[in-house]
């Protein structure tokens, strides 16, 4: 787009400015240093009448400021048509320093014409200030109009350009999240509001280290959703930061809920600050699929490359047979012995016993047929390979603690029971995250089972660190969690991480459900989807030409990233961008409202350290003491893990006694005409 004006009229115009500002600087001073002028004979009576006649009409002549200040007028007006010629490295600095110059030079001289001097003398003077004056002005005002036109050094990094109009209202609803920012548009920094006005349809968090994540969004998420009302079940991978706060804000704020919560800890580093709930509970149980879906994810999450590996012979095989395992745990006995710990013993029973015990469920039959068929074969290389498949990963879960937190029952998992509303946290710990995810992976798919229904309390599902467990379920859960109420929120450092843990597939299905996007500093691929994501805007191109005969000038409007790339890698802690799902409206200026989003997230410090100041410590939920108050954790958790390993030692005893007995079972214990049951 070029300019539409003439620049040879402008600068005829501007050149007529300044010569009536000097007829009025020349008039200014014919009147003042009238005297020495006249003692020169540089006078004239038709001159001094004129100006006499101006003097009486409009008192021009009583000081010396009103003729000035007018010539300076139009010396300002000759700004926007005279520009000089460009110079590239051209800076505002200069310009200031010879406009305040001249002024101070003009303004100030009047005085001079008051010494106790020759009126020659003292004109001289002035004459002399006044146009020194004069000239700092014009060069100053030359120099402003340069500036103005090329606009050199005025937005070096694009900021101008980039900026956009955000929100600026409150929109707060009983289920929203709403947090403050503080944004620069045209200018000026202003301040705004980032309304989650509907949650359920997904919350991603991004960004790497010190980003300012958990203290600028995952921890205002959860205290605002506990202020609304909402359940909650918190992953927190460093535990107990984010445990504590949302321990203490259900203290702080109870007044949400119609019936208050109770709050429950799962967390295998310490058993005294940690409830017992057992995962694989038979009323959860319902169908050999639940088996399936339990062993799916306890193998996923210990071999996390397996994900990109579903269909493979060495990553079918251990599932089917861990699935076995915990079915036959469920259906035996009412399902006494139905616990996580029950079936990592028994998956170590020896093969020779435990698939005869297998196979003799009815239940189990066809899935146990092709290890069976393997083990009469003599395929023993073959076996031997599915089975330490299977037990090498499930031995790293072989722990007193653990077997403690998930052998028992204080609990049940369906946290967003109108009649029983819970708030769930589970701590990881990230020194042996490789071993806690997978048992926490089988919380993860009861919980989503469990509160994805209708009819139920709104549930928040806060997750962070999303890549350190295995989530499974967890698009289906994005993609129908907006009917049933429930908020997920998602932590993450980049989508590469996503992508590497979960597998290119079942990460875009994630990335793509969700509705609302926050992102602190990202690189490469990540930053480069988010800028895609966040939509384009037209943007001003200035281009300045200058070689030694000619300069030219252009300005062109063309549509750029609304965010860079460049921008998105460099944001400071604490500024995020980002963009929100609205709610569906029938108001069409509503559709049309900037949801895009790029300012710093303001938390009010005042309060979190009011708040702070009352926060309590996790509580001691098992003390371990006995009548005399001497410290028994360790023979408490000790005897239940010997517990466990007698209960399936007698059990496998038991049943294959059992299958000897019995004519019609009696087959499954021989291998080439040899009874089983030794050790292998």
């Amino acid at each position: 787009m070029a300019h539409g004006d003439d620049p040879k009229a402008l600068a005829t115009t501007a050149r007529i400015m300044q010569a009536i500002a000097c007829a009025i600087l020349l008039v200014n001073l014919y009147h003042f240093i009238h005297p020495a002028l006249q003692g020169l004979g540089f006078t004239h009576p038709y001159l001094d009448g004129f100006l006499a006649r101006l003097q009486a009409l409009h008192g021009l002549f009583t000081y010396t400021l009103p003729t000035k200040g007018l010539a300076l007028l139009f010396l300002g007006l000759s700004v926007f048509g005279d520009h000089g010629r460009p110079k590239a490295n051209a800076t505002w600095s200069p310009i200031y320093m010879e406009i305040l110059s001249g002024l101070i030079l003009i303004g100030f001289n009047g005085w001079v014409l008051e010494l106790p001097v020759a009126a020659a003398a003292a004109g001289a003077v002035y004459a002399a200030t006044l146009a020194l004056g004069f000239g700092l002005c014009a060069a100053g005002a030359i120099g402003v109009g340069r500036m103005l036109t090329q606009g050199l050094g005025a937005d070096d990094f694009n900021i101008e350009n980039e900026a956009f109009r955000q929100e600026t209202r409150l929109v707060a609803t009983p289920e929203s999240v709403n947090l403050p920012t503080r944004f620069y548009y045209r200018r000026r920094v202003r301040r705004g509001w980032i309304n989650l006005v509907n949650p359920f349809r997904a919350t991603m968090v991004l960004g790497t280290p010190g980003s300012g994540k958990s203290f600028a969004i995952i921890v205002p998420f959860i205290k605002q959703t506990i202020e609304k009302g909402y359940v909650q079940y918190l992953y927190d991978f460093k535990f107990p930061d984010l445990t504590r706060t949302m321990l203490n804000h259900l203290r702080l704020y109870p007044g949400g809920y119609a019936k208050r919560p109770r709050l429950y800890i799962i967390n295998f580093d310490d058993p005294r600050r940690s409830h017992r709930c057992n995962p694989l509970n038979p009323a959860f149980l319902a169908d050999i699929s639940d088996a399936q879906e339990a062993a799916h994810i306890t193998m996923i999450g210990l071999n996390r490359t397996w994900a990109q590996k579903q269909g493979d012979f060495f990553v079918e095989s251990p599932i089917l047979l861990l699935q076995a395992v915990i079915w036959f745990l469920r259906v035996y006995q009412g399902g006494r012995y139905c616990t996580f710990p029950h079936a990592i013993e028994l998956l170590n029973a020896p093969y020779t016993e435990l698939f005869p015990v297998l196979a003799a469920c009815p239940d189990l039959e066809h899935l146990m047929g092709p290890f069976m068929d393997a083990w009469k074969g003599g395929a023993q290389d073959q076996l031997q390979g599915q089975i330490a498949s299977a037990k090498i990963p499930m031995n790293r879960l072989i722990s007193p603690a653990l077997y403690w937190v998930m052998g028992g029952d204080d609990f049940t998992l369906d946290i967003n029971d109108p009649e029983d509303p819970k708030l769930l946290a589970i701590g990881n710990n990230p020194d042996r995250q490789n071993i806690y995810s997978a048992a926490l992976g089988l919380y993860n798919a009861r919980v989503i089972k469990l509160i994805n229904h209708k009819g139920k309390l709104p549930c928040a599902v806060v997750v962070d660190e999303l890549p350190t467990m295995f989530f499974k379920g967890l698009d289906n859960l994005i993609a129908t969690a907006r009917s049933n109420r429930v908020a997920v929120c998602l932590g993450l450092q980049d989508f590469s991480q996503l992508n590497a843990e979960y597998g290119d597939k079942e990460a875009e299905k994630i990335v793509s459900t969700i509705g609302n996007v926050f992102s602190g500093a990202v690189v490469g691929r990540s930053a480069q989807q988010l800028s895609a994501r966040f939509g384009k805007k037209v943007q001003r191109r200035d281009s300045l030409s200058i070689n030694s005969s000619d300069t030219s000038s252009s300005i062109s409007t063309q549509l750029e990233m609304l965010i860079p790339e460049a921008k998105i890698a460099n944001l400071s802690s604490g500024v995020f961008v980002g963009s929100v799902a609205a709610n569906f409206t029938k108001d069409l200026r509503e559709t049309q409202r900037m949801r895009v989003f790029h300012g710093q997230i303001l938390i009010d410090e005042a309060r979190k350290a009011a708040e702070e100041a009352h926060y309590r410590d996790i509580p001691i939920i098992q003390p371990f003491l006995d009548p005399e108050g001497h410290d028994i954790m360790e023979e408490a958790i000790t005897a239940n893990y010997r517990q466990i390993k007698r209960d399936i030692k007698d059990l496998v005893a038991r049943e294959v006694e059992r299958i000897r007995a019995d004519p019609a079972l009696a087959h499954l214990l021989e291998v080439d005409g040899a009874q089983g049951g030794g050790p292998q």
